[in-house]
C-alpha cells in the first residue's frame, strides 16, 4: 500500500486490496458471474473475489454510514424525512468495461440486508435521438457531452435524491444505436443506483459566473474505471470484430452494414471510428475527469484489475 503525502488517493496493489475483503463470502456462482459480461469480458470467480468483494464491502460500509447520516438528520431537524438512494457513478472510456463492472457490483450490493435494492442507470438513454443528433450535424460526436439531454439526467437524479417512490427513466437500444421512444425504467425505492456512462464525471464549460450544478453533484462514490490508450483501443476493435459476427448480422442493427467487412476491413473501420471519435472523446472529455473520481479501477491489458486507488477522506 502505497500512502504518499502528497498524493490524494491511497494505492493498493490486487493482492493488498484483497485482503480487505475480511471473509465477505462470494454470494455469486461462476454461471451467474458469466450471465453478466459483456462479450470481451472473462472475469474469473477469483478476480471478482479479490477486487468486486473488498469493493462491495466498502461500498456496504459508505452506505450504512450514509444511512445513519439521514438517521442524524432527521433527529436534529426533529421529523422524519423520505428516504433517499445511495448513488454510485461509474465513468470511463468507451471498451474499457463499465457496463459489466457495474453488473457485478449490483449483484454483490444486492446480497447486503441494509440494501437489497439496488439499480442500475445508464447514461445512454439521455443521449438525443439520432433524428435530433442529425439535425444538429452532431451524429459523428455521439457520446460527447453536447450529444446528451443533461437537464433530463439531471432531473432524474434530483426525483431520486428527493425521494420520489416512482422515478421513471429513458432506455437506449444497443442494436438500432437510438434511444427507445416507448419504454422507459421505472425505479422504486431503491436503497441504491449506480448510475455508468463515459460523461457522468464531466463538468460543462463554464460560460456564466453564477453558480451551476453537475451530474456529480448528486453522487455520493465515484469510480472511474482506467486502462493504457493501447489495450482501450484493441478491446474496442475485438469487440467490433466480435459484434460484426454476432448484432452486427440483425437487419435491425444500426450497424448491419458492417456484417459483411472482411477481418481486415473490420478492423481498419473500428480503428478507424476509435481514432476519430472515441479516441478524440477520450481526451477532450473523459480522462480529465478520472482526478475526480473516489476510486480509480486501472486494469491491465487482459482486463484485469492491477491497481487501485481509493481517495483519502
Amino acid at each position: 500500500m502505497k500512502n504518499n503525502t502528497y498524493s490524494p488517493y491511497i494505492t493498493f496493489n490486487k493482492e493488498e486490496w484483497s485482503e480487505l475483503r475480511n471473509n465477505v463470502p462470494m454470494t455469486l456462482t461462476e454461471h451467474q458471474l458469466h450471465s453478466l459480461m459483456g462479450v470481451q469480458d472473462h472475469i474469473t470467480l477469483d478476480e471478482a473475489s479479490d477486487i468486486y468483494l473488498p469493493l462491495s464491502r466498502l461500498i456496504n460500509l459508505y452506505t450504512t454510514a450514509y444511512q445513519q447520516l439521514h438517521t442524524v438528520t432527521d433527529t436534529f431537524i426533529g421529523q422524519q424525512t423520505k428516504k433517499v438512494p445511495f448513488i454510485i457513478g461509474i465513468a470511463g472510456s468507451v471498451a474499457v468495461g463499465k457496463s459489466t463492472i457495474s453488473r457485478i457490483i449490483k449483484a454483490l450490493l444486492s446480497q447486503w440486508n441494509s440494501h437489497p435494492n439496488v439499480d442500475i442507470l445508464t447514461t445512454d438513454g439521455f443521449l438525443y435521438p439520432n433524428e435530433v443528433l442529425e439535425q444538429r450535424g452532431i451524429m459523428n460526436r455521439k457520446g460527447f457531452p453536447e450529444s446528451y439531454d443533461i437537464k433530463k439526467l439531471m432531473k432524474v437524479l434530483g426525483d431520486l435524491k428527493s425521494g420520489k417512490s416512482e422515478v421513471r427513466a429513458p432506455l437506449y437500444s444497443h442494436l438500432t444505436y437510438d434511444v427507445l421512444q416507448d419504454e422507459e425504467q421505472v425505479f422504486h425505492d431503491p436503497d441504491i443506483v449506480i448510475v455508468e456512462g463515459v460523461n457522468v464525471l464531466q463538468t460543462p464549460k463554464r460560460k456564466k459566473k453564477t453558480p451551476q450544478t453537475f451530474v456529480s453533484d448528486f453522487f455520493d462514490f465515484s469510480i472511474y474505471i482506467d486502462a493504457d490508450e493501447d489495450a482501450l483501443e484493441k478491446w474496442y476493435v475485438n469487440r467490433f470484430m466480435k459484434l460484426r459476427d454476432t448484432a452486427f448480422q440483425d437487419e435491425r442493427s444500426y450497424f448491419h452494414k458492417y456484417a459483411d467487412l472482411s477481418n481486415d476491413e473490420a478492423s481498419d473501420t473500428a480503428k478507424d471510428i476509435w481514432g476519430r471519435i472515441n479516441l478524440k472523446n477520450l481526451y477532450e472529455n473523459i480522462l480529465p475527469t478520472k482526478s475526480r473520481a473516489d476510486l480509480i479501477l486501472h486494469k491491465d491489458g487482459d482486463h484485469l484489475i492491477d491497481e487501485i486507488h481509493l481517495r483519502k477522506i
